[in-house]
Protein backbone atom coordinates (compact mmCIF):
# COMPACT_ATOMS: atom_id res chain seq x y z
CA UNK A 1 0.00 0.00 0.00
CA UNK A 2 0.82 3.42 -0.27
CA UNK A 3 2.49 5.70 2.28
CA UNK A 4 0.48 9.08 1.09
CA UNK A 5 -2.15 10.58 3.15
CA UNK A 6 -5.01 9.26 0.49
CA UNK A 7 -6.79 6.09 1.55
CA UNK A 8 -5.83 2.55 -0.75
CA UNK A 9 -7.28 2.09 -3.58
CA UNK A 10 -8.80 -1.41 -4.52
CA UNK A 11 -9.84 -1.82 -8.24
CA UNK A 12 -12.36 -5.43 -8.41
CA UNK A 13 -13.40 -6.97 -12.08
CA UNK A 14 -17.27 -7.58 -12.28
CA UNK A 15 -18.68 -9.41 -15.20
CA UNK A 16 -21.84 -10.95 -13.32
CA UNK A 17 -20.36 -14.49 -13.22
CA UNK A 18 -20.55 -16.18 -9.52
CA UNK A 19 -17.06 -16.01 -9.24
CA UNK A 20 -16.74 -12.48 -10.02
CA UNK A 21 -19.64 -11.74 -7.29
CA UNK A 22 -17.22 -13.56 -4.47
CA UNK A 23 -14.34 -11.44 -5.80
CA UNK A 24 -16.40 -8.47 -5.20
CA UNK A 25 -17.45 -9.63 -1.84
CA UNK A 26 -13.29 -10.26 -0.82
CA UNK A 27 -12.57 -7.07 -2.40
CA UNK A 28 -15.54 -4.93 -0.16
CA UNK A 29 -14.53 -7.00 2.95
CA UNK A 30 -10.59 -6.29 2.19
CA UNK A 31 -11.67 -2.63 1.59
CA UNK A 32 -14.00 -2.65 4.64
CA UNK A 33 -10.85 -3.47 7.04
CA UNK A 34 -8.42 -1.02 5.45
CA UNK A 35 -10.63 1.53 4.93
CA UNK A 36 -9.81 1.65 1.15
CA UNK A 37 -11.59 3.00 -1.70
CA UNK A 38 -13.42 0.17 -3.83
CA UNK A 39 -13.58 0.56 -8.03
CA UNK A 40 -15.74 -1.75 -9.03
CA UNK A 41 -14.65 -2.09 -12.85
CA UNK A 42 -16.90 -3.67 -15.68
CA UNK A 43 -15.39 -3.75 -19.45
CA UNK A 44 -17.45 -3.98 -22.06
CA UNK A 45 -17.12 -4.34 -25.75
CA UNK A 46 -19.19 -5.12 -28.98
CA UNK A 47 -19.81 -8.79 -30.29
CA UNK A 48 -18.49 -9.12 -33.61
CA UNK A 49 -18.23 -11.86 -36.32
CA UNK A 50 -15.94 -11.92 -38.35
CA UNK A 51 -13.83 -8.67 -37.08
CA UNK A 52 -17.63 -7.03 -38.06
CA UNK A 53 -19.91 -5.59 -34.92
CA UNK A 54 -23.25 -7.56 -34.62
CA UNK A 55 -26.14 -6.01 -32.38
CA UNK A 56 -29.83 -4.92 -33.00
CA UNK A 57 -31.50 -2.04 -33.07
CA UNK A 58 -31.61 -0.78 -29.18
CA UNK A 59 -29.19 -3.00 -28.27
CA UNK A 60 -26.17 -1.42 -26.23
CA UNK A 61 -23.67 -3.85 -24.67
CA UNK A 62 -22.87 -0.36 -22.32
CA UNK A 63 -25.89 0.00 -21.09
CA UNK A 64 -26.47 -3.55 -20.28
CA UNK A 65 -22.68 -3.13 -18.85
CA UNK A 66 -23.82 -0.07 -16.21
CA UNK A 67 -26.50 -2.08 -15.19
CA UNK A 68 -24.77 -4.87 -14.36
CA UNK A 69 -22.54 -2.28 -12.44
CA UNK A 70 -25.31 -0.99 -10.65
CA UNK A 71 -26.53 -4.10 -9.57
CA UNK A 72 -23.42 -4.98 -8.50
CA UNK A 73 -22.48 -1.59 -5.94
CA UNK A 74 -26.43 -2.37 -4.44
CA UNK A 75 -25.40 -4.80 -2.58
CA UNK A 76 -22.43 -3.48 -0.99
CA UNK A 77 -22.03 -2.78 2.44
CA UNK A 78 -19.61 0.33 2.13
CA UNK A 79 -20.49 3.60 2.82
CA UNK A 80 -21.41 5.60 -0.77
CA UNK A 81 -18.53 7.93 -0.67
CA UNK A 82 -16.20 4.90 -0.84
CA UNK A 83 -17.29 3.03 -3.90
CA UNK A 84 -16.87 4.21 -7.59
CA UNK A 85 -18.37 2.51 -10.57
CA UNK A 86 -16.10 2.06 -13.97
CA UNK A 87 -17.72 1.51 -16.80
CA UNK A 88 -15.16 1.09 -19.86
CA UNK A 89 -15.46 0.40 -23.56
CA UNK A 90 -12.46 -2.70 -23.97
CA UNK A 91 -11.73 -6.25 -23.20
CA UNK A 92 -11.56 -7.18 -19.53
CA UNK A 93 -8.02 -7.84 -19.19
CA UNK A 94 -6.20 -4.92 -20.66
CA UNK A 95 -9.22 -3.00 -18.93
CA UNK A 96 -8.67 -4.06 -15.73
CA UNK A 97 -4.71 -3.37 -16.20
CA UNK A 98 -5.20 0.12 -17.23
CA UNK A 99 -7.73 0.85 -14.59
CA UNK A 100 -5.44 -0.55 -11.82
CA UNK A 101 -2.32 1.49 -12.84
CA UNK A 102 -3.43 4.23 -10.05
CA UNK A 103 -4.64 1.67 -7.83
CA UNK A 104 -3.40 -0.67 -4.76
CA UNK A 105 -4.38 -3.70 -5.16
CA UNK A 106 -6.42 -5.42 -8.02
CA UNK A 107 -8.96 -8.13 -7.67
CA UNK A 108 -10.36 -10.61 -9.87
CA UNK A 109 -12.50 -13.59 -9.76
CA UNK A 110 -11.04 -17.00 -11.46
CA UNK A 111 -13.40 -17.68 -13.95
CA UNK A 112 -15.91 -15.35 -15.26
CA UNK A 113 -18.29 -15.74 -18.31
CA UNK A 114 -16.77 -17.44 -21.40
CA UNK A 115 -14.90 -20.57 -20.71
CA UNK A 116 -14.33 -20.50 -24.38
CA UNK A 117 -13.76 -17.13 -25.19
CA UNK A 118 -10.69 -17.69 -22.40
CA UNK A 119 -9.53 -20.73 -23.98
CA UNK A 120 -8.90 -18.96 -27.29
CA UNK A 121 -7.21 -15.49 -26.00
CA UNK A 122 -6.16 -15.85 -22.69
CA UNK A 123 -7.99 -16.01 -19.25
CA UNK A 124 -8.38 -12.32 -17.65
CA UNK A 125 -7.07 -13.05 -14.66
CA UNK A 126 -3.65 -14.56 -15.96
CA UNK A 127 -3.66 -11.45 -18.45
CA UNK A 128 -3.36 -9.11 -15.14
CA UNK A 129 -1.33 -11.47 -12.75
CA UNK A 130 1.37 -10.69 -16.02
CA UNK A 131 0.70 -7.40 -17.00
CA UNK A 132 -0.65 -5.16 -14.22
CA UNK A 133 2.07 -3.17 -12.05
CA UNK A 134 -0.13 -3.52 -8.97
CA UNK A 135 -0.68 -7.17 -6.65
CA UNK A 136 -3.26 -9.03 -7.46
CA UNK A 137 -5.65 -11.26 -5.89
CA UNK A 138 -7.09 -13.95 -7.90
CA UNK A 139 -10.32 -15.08 -5.58
CA UNK A 140 -11.24 -18.81 -6.24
Amino acid sequence: MTGSAHPPVVVVGVDGSPDSDTALAWAQGYAHANGALLQVVVAWHWPTSYGYPIGYDGYSPEADAQELADKAVAGLDLPDERVRTVVVEGFAGPTLVSVSEQADLLVVGCHGHGALSSVLLGSVSAHCVHHASVPVVIVR
